[in-house]
């Protein structure tokens, strides 16, 4: 039998903390720092209630709290242990878990995919057919034809897009992705010193992008529809959104605003990126009809494979007017440069053999399932979270900025890896609060990690 722990807990008499809370508190540190090890035998509640001279309700209170949360788990007749899980997966191995080393982290940062939930015989057998063709000779600047023509399926069947009576291949480039592609739009097709506003809060990657072609960026204010049309300032050759899921807030773009953004970009010349990053992660009604559907004169349309497989293939989309794409490819052809050819062969195996169609309703079900997860267990303990029921992420608005890095820094402690709004800022931050990615992490890893991210969340003061 193990033996038990003395645990290195004190309380404090004068704290205004009621003293189950403290200790509860002490025990979790001890468990995250290194100090209980998992199968760590502890006292029983009349001992330590004698070690810390208090009385066996504090410590039968401290020990039901920190049961219900699956610190400690009781064993018929043998007594309270330190359990595997969660602070084997919370508590922090002999480097301390920081953002320098996101590896020893439970990863609930939004942004990434369920690459745990590939099929590793199909993404082996995807790689071995692909592997199986001939090596290119010359680069195939567009794309492989194969590629584009999935592609144009893909964006049919899951995205609902048929532009000009039926998107066809040859309207469809491939890219290294979507950060890619807007470093290409911006080389090829602006100028140094062109304004483009962008989301904010935004996706920022898209907002370096573009500076690093020369690109003026300015901002245009979001809220729980998307993009504010009217708010975007004069004098701009383009917009860059993500009308299906604004990132990072998670709102969706209504009708009438599309509309509304169409209409002002035909009149005052705008070409209007559309980031389409996880379209296909809807969960409560149909998506609403691509931008470039409703006006492919002036929109350009980004997808990927990032978010719906992983970010190994480097493969992404590009659906644009003829005249972009033309600028696009001709841009290639001076500089040398076009897409991994590898990634694209993958994607082309895994559509052919149905196995890319099967992921991607195995996604849909466990996003579905993992977001309830989330908002249930916040909705529960008073919580509010924004956005759509859409994604693989929430976010929970909070009241300052103070209290955002406050989250931040104590997540970070136990362990648990989180965002924050105010990076998703190019000027100022205006709007404060919390990202909770469920993508990235296992099942088992989310389950386990949300009472904590809960006690994190349930004290501060929600924004507005």
């Amino acid at each position: 039998m193990p033996s038990e722990a003395t645990l290195p807990v004190t309380v404090d008499r004068n704290s205004s903390e009621p003293l189950a809370v403290q200790l509860a508190d002490a025990v979790r540190a001890a468990a995250t720092d290194g100090r209980l090890r998992s199968g760590d035998r502890l006292p029983s509640t009349r001992a330590l209630a004698g070690q810390l001279g208090v009385s066996r309700t504090v410590t039968a209170a401290a020990y039901e709290q920190l049961h219900a949360e699956g610190w400690i788990a009781g064993r018929h007749g043998s007594g309270t242990y330190v359990t595997t899980t969660p602070p084997d997966a919370l508590r922090a191995p002999a480097r301390h878990a920081t953002a320098e080393h996101p590896d020893t982290q439970v990863d609930l940062a939004p942004g990434a995919p369920w690459a745990e939930g590939l099929d590793r015989a199909a993404w082996r057998r995807a790689w071995r057919a692909a592997a199986d063709t001939l090596p290119l000779f010359r680069p195939r600047r567009g794309g492989l034809p194969e590629y584009r023509e999935v592609v144009a399926e893909h964006l049919l069947r899951h995205r609902g897009l048929a532009v000009r009576g039926g998107l066809s291949a040859e309207l469809v480039l491939a890219t290294g992705g979507t950060t890619a592609a807007l470093v290409e739009l911006a080389a090829a097709v602006l100028r140094p010193g062109d304004v483009i506003a962008v989301e904010e809060p935004g996706y920022q990657r898209a907002v370096w992008a573009l500076r690093s072609a020369g690109v003026r960026v300015v901002q245009a204010p979001v809220d729980e529809e998307g993009m504010l049309v009217d708010g975007v300032p004069a004098g701009v050759r383009g917009v860059y959104c993500s009308p299906a899921h604004q990132y990072p807030m998670g709102g969706r773009m209504s009708a009438a605003r599309r509309v509304a953004l169409v209409e002002r970009a035909r009149r005052e010349g705008w070409l209007v990126v559309e980031d389409d990053y996880d379209g296909e992660l809807r969960y409560d009604v149909a998506p609403l009809p691509l931008l470039v559907a409703l006006a492919p004169d002036v929109v350009v349309h980004l997808g990927t494979t990032s978010k719906i497989l992983t970010p190994t293939l480097g493969a992404g989309w590009m659906v644009a007017p003829e005249r972009v794409a033309a600028e696009v490819l001709a841009h290639r052809d001076r500089t040398g440069t076009s897409p991994s050819a590898a990634g694209q062969r993958v994607l082309v195996e895994l559509a052919r053999s149905g196995d890319l169609g099967r992921h991607l309703r195995r996604l849909r079900r466990e996003m579905s399932e993992r977001r309830a997860l989330v908002s249930d267990a916040l909705a529960e303990a008073g919580v509010a979270v924004l956005g759509d029921d859409a994604g693989a992420h929430v976010v929970v608005p909070l009241s300052s900025a103070a209290a955002e890095r406050d989250v931040l820094a104590t997540a970070d402690r136990h362990g648990l890896r989180l965002d924050g709004l105010a990076r998703h800022h190019v000027g100022r931050p205006r709007v404060h609060g919390v990202l909770i990615g469920y993508g990235a992490c296992s099942r088992e890893q989310l389950v386990t990690a949300l009472p904590v991210v809960v006690r994190l969340l349930r004290d501060v003061k929600p924004s507005g």
